[in-house]
């Protein structure tokens, strides 16, 4: 998504001249190409993919939406397992409508993960929890710190169920570095994504991502604190960002390289 303007033919031939050889993908383009070609297309550019973004959206109280939801996922375990990645990050979804009830929508969650956690490890798939800012409690994400993704987690074996770390969702938490510790401890940490927080934040608050070095925060800090709880995965650079999508796909991957470089490790 740092570069969605490219197709995934031209991100896979960018990545190989920049020798970048990992990406995250997410459903949309990839559902779009095909689920099977994207996987060979990925394979045969030497690439790995890092992870599958997203699931989730677990918290309605509707029947029917919640089986809608259930099925949704389900083939979002399978599309991950096709594309050889072994997590599916999962935005876990904003209160129903007409609802206030932030302990009761997070207790749909551990409900949906109770049905969803088997396939995930027959299709050798781990679920990972994203916390998600605040500001998106209301309409995206019930999730808001690591401390309330870990609570969730820890009711699942760790290889099943454990959570992202975002630099742009937590940096202004002073407990996560704690929840980090803690979930690197027990193996929890599934993903680990890096963006910069830069004011003042676009309309609608989606695409406010950073790049790499030019906001207030300390990724080269936190990308020490993660490997301090032994985390030892990817590390996946994601960007919604207008200005980047609007310039060179190619130019912007680049730049990102030369940023991550410099500023996280």
């Amino acid at each position: 998504m740092t570069v969605k303007q490219l197709s995934l033919p031209e991100l896979t031939a960018a990545c190989a001249r920049l020798g970048v050889t990992r990406v995250g993908l997410w459903r949309e383009p990839v559902g779009a190409y095909g689920v099977e070609k994207a996987a060979r297309l990925v394979a045969g550019a030497g690439l790995t993919v890092t992870s599958l973004c997203r699931g989730g959206f677990l918290t309605a109280a509707e029947p029917g939406a919640r089986l809608r939801a259930l099925d949704d996922n389900r083939s979002a375990i399978d599309e991950a397992a096709a594309l050889g990645t072994e997590a599916l990050v999962l935005v876990s979804g904003g209160l129903p409508p007409g609802s206030r009830d932030l302990s009761a929508a997070r207790e749909r969650i551990a409900d949906a993960l109770h049905v969803l956690a088997p396939h995930a490890a027959e299709r050798g798939v781990r679920l990972a929890i994203e916390p998600l800012h605040p500001m998106y409690a209301a309409d995206r994400c019930v999730v808001s710190t690591l401390a309330q993704a870990l609570e969730l987690a820890e009711r699942f074996p760790a290889p099943r169920v454990g959570v992202v770390v975002d630099t742009y969702h937590v940096w202004w938490d002073d407990t996560a570095p704690a929840a980090v510790a803690r979930a690197g401890a027990a193996g929890r940490i599934h993903a680990f994504q890096v963006a910069d927080w830069t004011t003042p934040l676009p309309r609608g608050v989606l695409t406010g991502r950073g790049q790499l070095g030019d906001g207030a925060v300390e990724l080269r800090r936190w990308r020490e604190r993660v490997d301090a709880a032994g985390y030892r995965g990817p590390i996946e650079a994601e960007l919604f960002n207008d200005g980047l999508w609007a310039r060179d796909g190619a130019e912007v991957l680049a730049e990102t390289v030369r940023r991550f470089i410099e500023h996280v490790l």
